[in-house]
């Protein structure tokens, strides 16, 4: 195993999506699928799990959701996104990611209409600890000019906030 292989693994693979995280993305794309969740961590009434492989699911048509395994699995899932929605066609994949430039599926993250960096760590799960690294949000599939931007997701009682920040 190398440095980097070692950098990439997790104990546990899933990292549940923060609520005001996705709360905040939702408002703004309303979410039909949520493509990789199961059945203690999906965000959208409609989901792949495990047994539904969303991988071999069509996402055709859907505006899906997707915070997938992290670890090596990931690139299967980034792929998958960046193949479902070309730019402008009826398929939207917006995906929580770690900011890993330095991997080979990064270059499929690079083909999304946009890329978000959160500013910040976000905190998973039970948001008792941030995690070890960054984040950001892939969009595939809009009609969007590629950008890149800077986001900051603040979580205040009952009420979530995005705040967007443009160079």
């Amino acid at each position: 195993m190398t440095i980097i292989d070692s950098l990439n693994l997790s104990q546990n693979p899933e990292w549940p999506t923060p609520q005001y995280v996705f709360d905040a993305l939702d408002r703004e794309f309303h979410f039909t699928l949520d493509v990789c969740a199961n059945e203690d961590n999906h965000k959208c009434k409609r989901y792949f799990d495990i047994k539904t492989d969303g991988l071999k699911q069509d996402w055709g048509g859907e505006v899906c959701w997707m915070n997938p395994p992290y670890g090596k699995p990931i690139s299967k899932w980034v792929r998958k996104a960046s193949e479902s929605a070309p730019p402008g066609g009826d398929t939207i994949v917006v995906g929580l990611l770690p900011n890993r430039t330095d991997t080979k599926w990064f270059l499929d993250v690079m083909k999304a209409s946009e890329i978000r960096i959160v500013h910040g760590r976000l905190a998973f799960g039970d948001g008792s600890c941030t995690a070890p690294f960054g984040s950001i949000i892939a969009v595939w599939g809009t009609p969007h000019t590629p950008k890149i931007d800077c986001i900051t997701f603040r979580q205040e009682s009952n009420n979530h906030r995005l705040e967007e920040y443009y160079g």
